[in-house]
C-alpha cells in the first residue's frame, strides 16, 4: 500500500483551479510535471506562487506537486498561490495569523462580467452613427 503521508489541497482564482499535493521533503516544486521556473517563466509569477513558502520562511520543508487547469499564466500563479497557503495551514495552524495578515487566505472573487445582450462586450453599446 502506498504511504498516504501528503494531503491534498485546492486554490482558484478567475477561471483557473490549482490543486497542490504536499509532502515533507527538500523543496521540491513542479508544476503540471514541470518545474516551476520551467512553468512560470517570469519571475513576478513565480514570485506570485510562491508568496505564502517566503512570508511563512518554510522554503525548503515541503515538496509541492501542483497540477493547473484553465485560465491563463496570472490566475494560475493566484491560484497556486491560494493552494500554497491553504496547504501551509493545515500542516501547520500556527501559521494562520501570518497568512491572513498577508492576505493569502482570502479568495480573489472577481470574475469576468457576462456579456448583456443589445451590447458588444458586458458594458460597451454599439457605436452610435448619426448619419
Amino acid at each position: 500500500m502506498p504511504d498516504k503521508n501528503f494531503l491534498w489541497t485546492t486554490g482558484r482564482r478567475k477561471t483557473s483551479i490549482a490543486r497542490v499535493r504536499v509532502n515533507p521533503g527538500t523543496g521540491q516544486i513542479q508544476v503540471n510535471r514541470r518545474p516551476i521556473d520551467k512553468y512560470f517563466l517570469t519571475e513576478e509569477h513565480r514570485n506570485a506562487a510562491l508568496a505564502p513558502l517566503a512570508a511563512t520562511k518554510v522554503q525548503g520543508k515541503y515538496d509541492f506537486f501542483i497540477l493547473c487547469d484553465g485560465g491563463g499564466v496570472a490566475g494560475q500563479a493566484g491560484a497556486v498561490k491560494l493552494g500554497v497557503a491553504r496547504a501551509l495551514l493545515e500542516l501547520d495552524p500556527a501559521l494562520e495569523p501570518k497568512l491572513r495578515e498577508e492576505g493569502f487566505l482570502t479568495r480573489d472573487p472577481r470574475m469576468k462580467e457576462r456579456k448583456k445582450y443589445g451590447l458588444r462586450g458586458a458594458r460597451r453599446g454599439v457605436q452610435y452613427s448619426k448619419r
